[in-house]
């Protein structure tokens, strides 16, 4: 417990600035839809008639002139992408900060085992994903009543259920990658998470390429499918479960085996 205080300590600023950000950027999208949804059966009609670029973001199943239909593209967009790129930064620092930043060699003179470290580290990962969706969830559900929308609590849970998933995945990922270098990694953690927005993107846009979503977590945290069937898909979560175990499994295998510099 003391390691992982004293990483949420270490975290705390970025994880506060991630959380603001992104529930800034929701709650002001939100508190402008009454404003906008005077004008949104005009654009909706426009949007899904943009061929291939409405595919791509689901902006030709979903209408955009409702309250879910824009939730479900403004979340895919924003917490979506946002969250996936702080998950992946967290989990790519996470063990390669400490030889990047020379204080390995600190860390495992104390009484700790080195799979401690790793479950330590771990833990104080996923209590900062947890931490920030539980804010921007708690904080877009207020400004949906603030605006005086009908809560659709069934579709916000479930999509913000499926963005946590998402970010679970992505940050355990980079979390084995993470016990495989010895600097921060930071690009790589960034490209691991636009490679999987955009296999998402290539997959909307052509049926040939639908298997693709299969392989990214944004396949089953794709809002538009979410809001069309009222549930996740339980095939692609299996995947993304499974991913998620090689990453953490990588991780201990790996960082209890390397030569710390």
């Amino acid at each position: 417990m003391t390691l992982i205080r004293h990483e949420l300590r270490r975290a705390w600023k970025s994880l506060l600035i991630w959380t603001g950000a992104l529930s800034a950027f929701l709650v002001i999208c939100l508190l402008i839809y009454p404003d906008m949804k005077k004008e949104m059966d005009s654009i909706s009609s426009a949007f899904s008639a943009m061929g291939a670029f409405s595919s791509a973001f689901g902006l030709d199943t979903l209408n955009f002139g409702t309250l879910l239909g824009y939730y479900g593209i403004e979340c895919g967009n924003i917490l979506g992408l946002g969250g996936a790129f702080f998950a992946a930064l967290a989990g790519i620092s996470a063990l390669a900060g400490e030889e990047k930043n020379g204080t390995a060699e600190f860390l495992l003179t104390h009484l700790k085992t080195r799979s401690e470290v790793v479950t330590a580290k771990l833990a104080s990962v996923l209590i900062q994903i947890v931490i920030l969706n539980v804010c921007v969830f708690l904080l877009s559900v207020g400004a949906i009543a603030a605006i005086g929308e009908t809560i659709p609590w069934k579709e916000v849970a479930l999509l913000h259920v499926a963005f946590l998933l998402l970010q679970v995945e992505l940050a355990c990922i980079c979390f084995g990658i993470s016990a495989c270098i010895w600097r921060g990694g930071l690009g790589i953690g960034l490209a691991i998470a636009v490679g999987m927005y955009f296999l998402s993107i290539i997959a909307n846009l052509t049926s040939q390429a639908e298997f693709l979503k299969e392989i990214t977590p944004f396949g089953y945290a794709n809002g538009p499918d979410i809001i069309s069937t009222g549930c996740l898909d339980s095939g692609k979560l299996l995947i993304g479960l499974a991913l998620t175990v090689c990453g953490i499994a990588l991780a201990y295998f790996r960082y209890c085996r390397k030569d710390i510099r």
